[in-house]
């Protein structure tokens, strides 16, 4: 079927298009001005993410060799360390444990994240676990960034469903790993198709941290300090 437009339709839809480029042009020039000028759109912050913790396992941790588990750890362990100083909301979960097939969270992990339960789970995709799905839901937040093992399943599942739900994520790619770097790289691909969004170790504490005059600032050279040094220990040997 043809449409026939009228002059005067097309000179409305024109003007309210006019109208809505201009909206989105003041809008961020008014979130600024009302949040002092820190950035409030796209990125995951202090005040509006939850980091999710997944299957941080010995068992898990054995069947990774995309990365250096060592440096994944290390990696993993700076994020928890910065959000519990930080009060950013923390989830950690674990698959297998009470059923025995798995052990509970690393210990070197585990040391940072002391007093938070663990959620366990019999399913590969967390986001299908009930208690899982309401502890995530329960920090109020709307944005998570997301670490796993591996990255292909026990990361990936959730993800995609978690986007598929309207919720929004980021991975942190150097503190997650495959059971292979091919394995590694599909989920990473898979993830970003279904929205999430990529970052990595240092640019995921920097965006939770935006200005050196706030008090994130001064966790983040505390804590930066600190993965500094262990990363000079890795290095030694």
């Amino acid at each position: 079927m043809t449409k026939h437009f009228s002059r005067r339709g097309v000179m409305a839809a024109t003007g309210g298009a006019a109208a809505a480029v201009t909206a989105s042009m003041i809008a961020p020039q008014a979130a600024a001005a009302a949040s002092k000028g820190r950035a409030t759109g796209e990125l995951f912050m202090y005040d509006n993410s939850a980091l999710v913790l997944i299957d941080y396992q010995p068992e898990m941790v054995a069947g990774v060799h995309s990365i250096d588990t060592k440096l994944m750890m290390l990696n993993a362990r700076v994020l928890a360390r910065f959000a519990v100083k930080a009060g950013i909301p923390v989830v950690l979960s674990t698959v297998g444990v009470e059923s025995g097939v798995n052990s509970p969270t690393a210990e070197e992990l585990r040391q940072e994240i002391p007093d938070l339960p663990e959620i366990d789970r019999t399913t590969m995709n967390a986001w299908d676990d009930d208690a899982f799905r309401q502890a995530v839901l329960k920090t109020g937040r709307r944005r998570f960034v997301m670490c796993g093992l591996w990255t292909e399943i026990c990361l990936a599942y959730p993800i995609v469903d978690m986007q598929a739900d309207g919720l929004r994520t980021a991975f942190v790619a150097d503190a997650v790993g495959g059971q292979n770097k091919y394995a590694h790289d599909i989920a990473v691909d898979r993830m970003a198709h279904a929205g999430s969004v990529p970052n990595t170790v240092l640019a995921t504490l920097a965006e939770w941290s935006p200005d050196w005059a706030l008090p994130q600032g001064a966790i983040l050279a505390e804590v930066g300090a600190w993965y500094q040094a262990e990363l000079a220990k890795l290095e030694q040997g």
